[in-house]
């Protein structure tokens, strides 16, 4: 039963269900700051998990910060809140990505649309995994499309699945990527550092293939992977930490529904290459992730931090800064 306050116990769990959200190499560039006198989350960038070489403008961390953003969201409403949300709140404070209040379920819906609709993923934020092991060729029904497609224009955002030319484009695209990336020692090195796989990149590519340099004799590739596209109509850090809402929307939609999901954002750091993703016949003006979606084998959760080294509690609000405008 919701309390009035949360507790101390009730605001670990809120910032544990947020740090499952997925992020470029596992970094997990976010910080939580909670101040009780507002009973207000404060979603800040962690500065010090940045990565200058695989992510030198910024978008992917603050789509991962996005993405902890809306598992925030989410658990909020399980607990019965309503998580009235204002992003980039503090032009004075670039780390300060949003807030989070913690309301009473009643009066303006400030919490975005639909708080059972929220509180319905939850289960999802403990089974969601990026897997990179082959799909199987079964079909995602469009009725499961249209859900996905639907999960990221609640966020501002939209998803498409690229028609069969586009598709095979999109899949050169981030191969050339990968390759790419191979060639480029500060983004090995940043890989290697992040996610664990030492000396190297990982098993298997993006679409589930063997990846350069394993010696496995070669099989049958089988139909190509099912892929979507998330895209903003905008470029900006604003729709950055909106398409990170999406994304983690759209995959915990397709987490509740049995799906298996991976992803890709290294090919929209390559600026030649991320135009080139975009269907020139959608409304989509900026792809900021491709997504793997199908029925695929369980694979293990990646590590997290500990919640002590994501979570600051504090008593009451900060103090404005002098010349901050008022509600900032």
């Amino acid at each position: 039963m919701r309390v009035e306050t949360p507790g101390t116990r009730n605001v670990t769990a809120l910032a544990e269900a947020a740090s499952a959200a997925p992020s470029l190499h596992n970094a997990q560039p976010w910080r939580f700051h909670y101040l009780r006198g507002t009973a207000t989350f404060q979603v800040r960038a962690s500065l010090d998990r940045t990565l200058p070489h695989s992510d030198p403008h910024g978008r992917a961390l603050h789509m991962g910060c996005g993405a902890a953003l809306f598992n925030l969201r989410v658990a909020a409403a399980h607990e019965g809140w309503r998580p009235v949300t204002t992003l980039l709140p503090d032009p004075y404070d670039p780390r300060l990505l949003a807030t989070v209040e913690l309301a009473p379920p009643g009066g303006d819906p400030g919490g975005g649309p639909g708080l059972a609709a929220l509180a319905a993923l939850y289960p999802a934020i403990r089974l969601r995994r990026s897997s990179r092991l082959p799909f199987d060729e079964e079909r995602v029904p469009d009725q499961v499309r249209s859900v996905l497609r639907e999960a990221a224009e609640l966020e501002g955002a939209q998803l498409h699945f690229p028609s069969a030319w586009h598709l095979a484009t999109v899949l050169d695209l981030v191969q050339d990527s990968e390759g790419r990336d191979l060639a480029v020692p500060g983004r090995v090195e940043e890989l290697a550092q992040w996610s664990g796989t030492e000396g190297g990149p990982p098993g298997r590519d993006f679409a589930g293939r063997l990846a350069p340099g394993d010696h496995a004799p070669a099989t049958d590739p089988g139909p190509p992977p099912q892929l979507a596209l998330l895209g903003t109509a905008e470029d900006r850090t604003s729709d950055w930490v909106r398409a990170g809402q999406a994304l983690e929307r759209v995959l915990l939609e397709a987490t509740r529904h049995g799906l298996s999901t991976g992803l890709s954002a290294v090919a929209m750091e390559w600026a030649d290459l991320r135009w080139t993703d975009r269907d020139p016949l959608s409304e989509m003006g900026q792809v900021h992730a491709v997504v793997r979606i199908g029925h695929g084998p369980p694979v293990p959760p990646t590590p997290r931090r500990p919640v002590s080294q994501v979570l600051r509690v504090e008593d009451g609000p900060e103090p404005p800064r002098p010349g901050t405008p008022a509600g900032g």
